[in-house]
């Protein structure tokens, strides 16, 4: 009986010890975290699928905090969607007790348009009920100036987004002359890397000229160099993912990474956690360094 209790103290020490090494381990900041950087899933990643499933797929990933897009299906019925939700606080709401419900946090919010001041009010005010903190966008010229003014007024980052060459903002002295115009210090870059890279620009040499005015990235890595192509997971493609990190770490980056992986969407998750993944081991690596 003796023997039996001492070895049920034994298994109850050893126990409480792994215990406290889990929860130290869970603790630990994440490679990311401890540069300042935010690494989020853009749930366009999964855009087959609802926020619901999207985010379940976030966490899986390993990954607790998300940007979010304006037409993605909330749940499996098909009935509500996200696009025109600022005029609909129960749908505000709803989304409010999914994202607690995932423990996820929807950080980004794009990439957003508006042909009105009212629509422009409508994304802030949305975004902010959410607890959003960047707003990646892509305004026309006239509406410069009064998404620097709401940016200012709800203290919300909003990053000018790329899209391939053809667009208005593929070229980053566009996005620049965009940001001088907007005249709000919360106004910045969203850099679309793969974009860059299938309009023929170089990343690293786009992303210098951002210095000092980033707001956010959408992270990829493509197959190719050529307009036409697709997502591969992250080191295994032609954009060149560790020089980013390095540029981004000289330039004292902080903000949100977000993976939009536009690929094989209805069965991307192991691609994504691949990308995941890899970049985790870079980060650790570099700061070893």
């Amino acid at each position: 009986m003796r023997k039996s209790l001492k070895k049920s103290a034994r298994w109850t020490c050893l126990s409480s010890v792994f215990c406290l090494f889990l929860m130290f381990a869970c603790a630990q900041p994440k490679p990311e975290e401890r540069l300042g950087w935010t690494l989020s899933v853009h749930t366009y990643t999964f855009r087959s699928f609802t926020l619901d499933e999207a985010l379940q797929k976030a966490c899986e990933a390993n990954v607790h905090t998300v940007e979010i897009y304006r037409s993605q299906k909330i749940n499996t019925n098909g009935e509500e969607k996200l696009i025109d939700a600022e005029d609909n606080d129960s749908l505000q709401h709803a989304l409010s007790v999914l994202f607690r419900q995932k423990k996820i946090k929807p950080v980004a919010y794009g990439v957003i348009y508006g042909d009105t001041p009212e629509e422009w009010e409508q994304r802030f005010a949305f975004a902010s009920a959410l607890g959003i903190e960047t707003i990646n966008a892509e305004p026309k010229e006239e509406f410069l100036p009064l998404v620097g003014e709401l940016a200012s007024r709800y203290k919300i980052k909003v990053g000018i987004h790329n899209h391939p060459k053809g667009t208005t903002y593929w070229h980053p002295d566009t996005v620049l002359s965009a940001i001088n115009k907007a005249n709000s210090p919360y106004v910045g870059a969203c850099a679309d890397v793969g974009h860059w890279v299938r309009s023929g620009l170089d990343p690293v040499e786009c992303l210098t000229k951002y210095e000092g005015h980033l707001v956010s990235l959408h992270l990829k890595d493509l197959k190719q160099k050529q307009p036409k192509t697709h997502d591969v997971p992250w080191g295994t493609g032609v954009c060149g993912i560790p020089a980013i990190v390095d540029e981004l770490i000289r330039q004292q980056f902080r903000g949100n990474i977000s993976i939009e992986y536009e690929h094989n969407w209805d069965d991307n998750l192991g691609e994504v956690k691949q990308s995941i993944d890899y970049f985790r081991k870079l980060l650790s690596e570099r700061s070893k360094e």
